[in-house]
């Protein structure tokens, strides 16, 4: 038992969402492809699907070869900052990090002579980034690592904020991808189509806000999170789910459609 409990507790690289959230704005951002979009992409992922495709890049963190692109999922952006500042941030933002990377891969990805191999792994990679961006933490500071250095208990079992986040929130909703895309995915007309249209800087500037509630709930080390938690912030969660599917989307018929 001990043992198993040092493994538990022991801190590690999380994945964005884990496997189940990627998968939901994946899910979701399938509904919203303009037709044209869905056919240029469909040529790039053969019969990968979008959900199915926005884990390929936590998959290849086992290969060394792909290492340089671990700065790719995230930013960093210290504590208190305003709307203003944090917009500034990005302004002059030239770091490896999710927001340069993302425009990055816009860029190439509407090149006629990208080779085909760079056409996957960038669209790859723009599908996972765009979901990592709406995982709060990925948004977090630099000092604990996006919350990977903060201990906490979820219903007394000892992980970190981070991994809360991107795992254990969506896992206690007990639902597949597909049923849990099909539960939240009912935004209002004028949101769809406000979301479609919303840059970048936007999502994160969303994302950071959550972040700095988050942050701001933990009030002492290995604090117990549980049914209250929950509670608290489902509403949140979906919705950055919810606007995750749509933002990619949005992205994607931008850049195919």
């Amino acid at each position: 038992m001990l043992i198993i409990g040092i493994f538990i507790y022991v801190p590690f690289q999380s994945f964005a969402w884990g496997l189940l959230g990627h998968r939901i704005v994946g899910q979701i951002a399938d509904d919203y492809l303009t037709g044209k979009a869905r056919k240029e992409i469909y040529k790039i992922l053969g019969t990968e699907s979008i959900a199915m495709s926005s884990n390929w890049a936590d998959f290849i963190k086992s290969d060394p070869s792909y290492g340089y692109l671990s700065n790719w999922h995230y930013i960093n952006i210290k504590g208190g900052l305003t709307r203003e500042q944090v917009m500034t941030f990005l302004d002059n933002d030239t770091a490896t990090d999710a927001y340069t990377k993302v425009n990055f891969m816009m860029s190439e990805l509407r090149r006629k002579d990208l080779p085909t191999e760079n056409k996957l792994l960038f669209l790859r990679m723009l599908i996972h980034i765009a979901g990592d961006l709406h995982q709060p933490l990925h948004t977090g500071r630099e000092e604990d690592l996006g919350g990977n250095k903060i201990k906490v208990l979820w219903f007394n079992i000892p992980y970190n904020l981070h991994h809360v986040w991107d795992e254990e929130l969506i896992h206690f909703q007990q639902l597949s991808y597909t049923e849990y895309a099909a539960a939240i995915n009912h935004p209002k007309k004028a949101e769809t189509k406000e979301w479609l249209k919303e840059p970048v800087s936007n999502w994160i500037y969303q994302s950071y806000q959550l972040a700095e509630n988050v942050y701001s709930d933990i009030k002492q080390p290995d604090q117990k999170l549980d049914y209250k938690y929950n509670f608290a912030y489902l509403a949140s969660l979906n919705l950055q789910l919810l606007r995750g599917g749509i933002h990619l989307a949005g992205l994607l018929n931008d850049i195919f459609g």
